[in-house]
């Protein structure tokens, strides 16, 4: 990664991609989504952002419950960013 996140930041990417918390996803699979998805937007995350708005308002229902997904994944990848 080229531009330094927080876990907030990197949570906001993954919420905002394909990946499902029943994906079981590895660590790699989660840091390879959100690296992908950081390239896709050149490092804009307005529209990440957006998309985890948009979300909230539409399914106020699951937003907690993956938002509280992304933000464990993030922080486990966030950890792992800074120990290399």
């Amino acid at each position: 990664m080229t531009t330094p996140m927080n876990v907030s930041d990197l949570a906001q990417v993954l919420f905002a991609s394909e990946l499902q918390a029943s994906d079981d996803p590895s660590p790699d699979q989660v840091r390879l989504i959100i690296e992908g998805r950081i390239r896709s937007c050149h490092a804009d995350l307005s529209d990440c952002a957006a998309l985890v708005a948009q979300e909230a308002g539409d399914h106020p229902e699951a937003y907690a419950n993956r938002m509280r997904w992304a933000l464990c994944e993030a922080d486990r990848i966030h950890l792992s960013l800074s120990s290399t």
